[in-house]
């Protein structure tokens, strides 16, 4: 991965003017496409396969008067009067005709209708009108309405002085969310915490820029899809939210390391490379982590939440992509001028060392000329603020763990109160229209009125279809939570009923939750009596089954979110404590925001300061989303923390002194990658849709917790307390699990031997002590030989495995096991999946002893190198013959040819003087290979 990051970073600073204008070219066509192709969002949430979907799409056939979306019209009269009044009489019934007028309009309830008569309040001051529409809320236009707001205001113009009416109900009760100037204050302060922290406005302006081209492109995207299919309005929101705080993330990882390596006088083309293949790794890891979390979000089954999952993935994917090619090109551009400056005292300590150089190189001109301009930085000392700290909670690991774990469960308490539910208007802001009604209907009818159910059912076999509704209408009435029942009908063909209830609590109340389960539980008594078949639907009960339904949802995907964050951490560290002690220490991060989210929401904690319009349930999707976005920002940290540790200690240091000089190297960066990403959650709280405030408010604490408490004081603890045991691997699994570069190591390891094994070296094959290693021990080794271009190594040995062990290590089918080995110039194992394109490979023994043909072919796909291996198997003279003529015209063509066999060496295939190679196990000096005898080790462990 580093290596290709590497050549991607080298190829966008050489192309930057060409990288730059692709992507302007891109978000052109983007933005087109989004403009001529996109259809709108979508507010409407369901979930198909529901018993309350289920019913309304029965509805929908049935009886669509009832099926479709419904507004509502509050009228109220002036105190001391009634709607029995002559002057509000004749307002309502004309505003109910012009109601009845609007398109899509199906029909409108009057209180003075005896069919279906709207619902007037116990003091007969209020009325509540009710509009059936047309169609689903999706399908209602925005003419639609606009026009029934028009009537709506008409009416009330038209009514007399005090009294007043209201538009709102199901249609309006949610809204679509806007960005505001507040946001952007969260952009101000990533932009301050850049500044600080790289030192160079133009180094800060980059990762902004980066994550806003990340984000517009993802919008282009997201809004071109719709043309596809439906995406539910919140989802653009959440994208962009995400987008940002990655997007700058991302990016300042880059531009950070970056600068680090200009300050050790790193040339700026050389030193964008690096960066990308190093830190660019990171990015990569971090990007698929959350992308693989928000699509795992899919887990639950959710079409509208699938949907969200694969956009905010998109746009993190585009972010990525954006990162490692236009950041790259950019930084190109910026040249010297991201070179930290040196101090005044470093400068003169700088001219102090030159001077001395000078003087010393009077004698020698030409070292003179080779002096570099460039001035090196002295190495920086240690933050003095974080080396503090990490002392500070290892001094004592045992109680910093306990004090982290206590803390961590006083503040995820609360979370055992949190409930969820789809929003309504209530929970919009009391000024808006929508509102007002919602909160004018339940003063005057109480709060069950502005979610009322409908139990549905058909009734088909019955002979008196009025009296079975009324009877069963009777018996529902009669149930705890029920409020009133003022309609029980059958449709007008009688083949399917219909029974509103208006439970006593509000659409998202814990007691009218407790009814639909009610209703439902008396579905076999309702079946067995009457013999019809009911169910519960309506806008309240569509939410109940969507809560419900991602809610049993949560638990399947905690567990494949825990699971492959064990799996990807073990792969990064090559341990078994430090992934259990991740996964940990998400969990504590994610009940810490699922804690403050119910203390806010459901306590009303600092409610009134976030600006929270009214406490109580949460929007369903939260924790959910929550924990999926979490998974991956969480992992970011951990990464980029302990990836230092692990670095420092690999290379020789101790366990503990690892934990201080890793956390030195890294805490800088990550606490202003939190600080960031912090403040653009928190920007979406205090005026943000209240949909997404309880999301981002969620994530703003679960970022501060996992940077602040688990990463930066649970995780040093945590490593202090086991010591050398926290990197502990069994070998059998560290064979078995692919590694993952996050840190280029394998990149920092072929640049070291980027002049081996001389500069200038153009051999085919290279070995120094290369070995390769068995499930039972080692193989071949250490080889040391060097086969030049278009050259001839003969391989043999008195045992198959160990020719066939290093011809397969050469070729890049073998992981090397030690040593160093370069094949086309390509280091071995980092390169080895370009090697495998560069070397082909020929079993005589598989070809049944006839290789030549298979030769052949092998040369029409142009390799570098030919490797035929188990050349003893050819007995045939004439078949021996061919393939010495094959081997000849592969060498004709300037390919290196490495011939093995087992025995003697095959000197009749290959022209006189070829170099020859002994892997059999013996003497180094005399052999040119040493093996420890091991005669467990097979050829099938060899191609295992």
């Amino acid at each position: 991965m580093s290596s290709v990051l590497y050549s991607l970073g080298r190829w966008a600073v050489r192309a930057r003017r060409l990288v730059v204008a692709g992507w302007v070219v891109a978000l052109v066509l983007v933005g087109g496409a989004a403009g001529l192709l996109q259809q709108g969002l979508d507010n409407q949430v369901s979930i198909p396969g529901t018993e309350s979907q289920e019913a309304l799409d029965r509805l929908a056939a049935t009886f669509p008067q009832v099926s479709g979306a419904s507004a509502q019209v509050i009228v109220v009269a002036p105190e001391g009067g009634t709607i029995n009044d002559d002057a509000m009489r004749t307002a309502i019934e004309d505003g109910v005709a012009d109601l009845e007028d609007v398109s899509q309009v199906e029909v409108v309830t009057s209180p003075y209708d005896d069919l279906m008569p709207a619902s007037v309040s116990d003091d007969e001051r209020a009325t509540l009108l009710t509009i059936q529409l047309d169609g689903d809320q999706g399908s209602i236009t925005d003419e639609t309405k606009d026009a029934l707001g028009v009537e709506a205001d008409a009416l009330a113009q038209a009514l007399p002085s005090g009294a007043e009416a209201h538009l709102g109900g199901q249609l309006f009760s949610s809204k679509f969310p806007e960005m505001t100037l507040t946001e952007g204050i969260g952009l101000l302060v990533a932009l301050v915490v850049l500044v600080l922290t790289l030192g160079s406005l133009v180094a800060a302006g980059l990762p902004l820029l980066n994550a806003l081209l990340g984000v517009g492109a993802s919008m282009g995207l997201l809004f071109a899809a719709t043309v596809l299919g439906p995406i539910n309005s919140t989802t653009p929101m959440l994208a962009v939210m995400l987008g940002l705080a990655v997007g700058i993330d991302y990016a300042l990882f880059i531009v950070s390391r970056h600068r680090e390596q200009l300050g050790k006088g790193l040339d700026v083309h050389e030193s964008i490379a690096r960066a990308t293949a190093t830190a660019g790794s990171a990015v990569v890891f971090a990007g698929l982590t959350v992308m693989i979390a928000l699509v795992g979000l899919g887990v639950a089954g959710i079409p509208f939440l699938t949907i969200m999952g694969i956009a905010a993935a998109v746009t993190v994917g585009v972010t990525v992509l954006v990162s490692l090619t236009l950041l790259p090109a950019l930084l190109g551009f910026a040249g010297e001028r991201l070179r930290p400056r040196p101090s005044r005292k470093e400068r003169r300590a700088a001219a102090r060392a030159e001077a001395a150089a000078a003087a010393a190189a009077n004698d020698d001109p030409e070292a003179t000329r080779s002096r570099v301009a460039v001035v090196t930085l002295p190495e920086q000392k240690p933050n003095r603020f974080f080396t503090g700290w990490v002392r500070a909670v290892t001094k004592i690991p045992a109680l910093t763990v306990v004090l982290v774990i206590a803390a961590m469960g006083a503040l995820s308490y609360p979370a055992l109160d949190l409930r969820l539910a789809l929003p309504d208007a209530g929970v919009m802001a009391k000024e808006d229209p929508a509102r007002v009604t919602y909160d004018l209907v339940s003063e005057h009818f109480g709060d069950g009125f502005n979610g009322p159910l409908i139990v549905t059912g058909s009734i088909v076999t019955s002979t008196d279809p009025v009296a079975l509704m009324d009877q069963i209408g009777d018996e529902i009435a009669d149930l705890p939570g029920v409020a009133d029942v003022p309609l029980s009908t059958p449709n007008e063909t009688a083949d399917t009923g219909i029974i509103q209830v208006v439970p006593e609590g509000g659409p998202t109340s814990a007691e009218t939750e407790d009814l639909v389960r009610e209703i439902r539980s008396l579905h076999d008594h309702f079946l067995d009596e009457y013999g019809v078949d009911l169910s519960v639907t309506g806008f309240t009960a569509v939410g109940i089954d969507v809560s419900d339904k991602l809610g049993d949802a949560l638990l399947p995907f905690a567990l494949v979110v825990v699971g492959l964050s064990l799996i990807l951490l073990t792969m990064v560290f090559r341990s078994i404590a430090v992934p259990i002690k991740a996964t940990i220490g998400y969990l504590f991060s994610v009940g810490a925001a699922f804690g403050v989210v119910s203390l806010v929401f459901e306590h009303g904690v600092l409610a009134e300061a976030l600006n929270v319009t009214r406490t109580g349930p949460v929007i369903s999707f939260m924790p959910i989303v929550l924990m999926g976005i979490l998974f991956g920002l969480a992992m970011d940290y951990e990464v980029f923390l302990v990836s230092r540790m692990r670095e420092d200690y690999v290379h020789g240091g101790s366990a503990k002194h690892a934990i201080t000089t890793g956390f030195q190297g890294s805490a800088k960066v990550v606490t202003a990658a939190a600080i960031i990403m912090i403040a653009v959650f928190v920007a979406f709280v205090p005026h943000g849709d209240m949909n997404l405030k309880p999301i981002a408010l969620g994530l703003a604490v679960g970022v501060a917790v996992d940077a602040f408490v688990v990463r930066m004081v649970f995780v040093p603890a945590v490593l202090a307390l086991l010591g050398e045991k926290a990197w502990y691997m069994p070998k059998w699994l560290d064979k078995v699990l692919p590694s993952f570069d996050v840190e280029g190591e394998g990149l920092t390891r072929e640049l070291s031997l980027a002049d081996w094994p001389e500069p200038g070296a153009t051999d085919a094959v290279a070995a120094g002590d290369l070995e390769v290693h068995g499930p039972s021990g080692p193989i071949v080794g250490p080889v040391s030989v060097r086969v030049p271009e278009g050259g001839t190594l003969l391989v043999h040995g008195d045992a198959t495995a160990p020719v066939s062990a290093f011809l397969l290590a050469v070729a890049g089918r073998v992981k090397v096991s030690g040593g160093v080995g370069k094949t086309v110039g390509l280091v071995l194992p980092e390169r080895a999946s370009s090697v495998r394109h560069r070397v082909a490979v020929v079993d005589a023994a598989a070809e049944g002893g006839s290789p030549a043909g298979a030769v052949r072919r092998a040369l029409g796909d142009k390799p570098k190198v030919l490797v035929v291996d188990a050349t003893e198997t050819v007995g045939d003279l004439a078949a021996r013959a061919e393939l010495a003529q094959a081997v000849a015209a592969a060498q004709r063509a300037g390919v290196a040819v490495l011939l093995g066999s087992t025995g003697f060496a095959a000197t009749d295939l290959a022209p006189a003087g070829a170099q020859t190679l002994d892997v059999t196990p013996g003497d180094r000096a005399t052999a040119g290979a040493h093996l420890d005898q091991n005669t467990d080790v097979t050829e099938q462990e060899v191609r295992a």
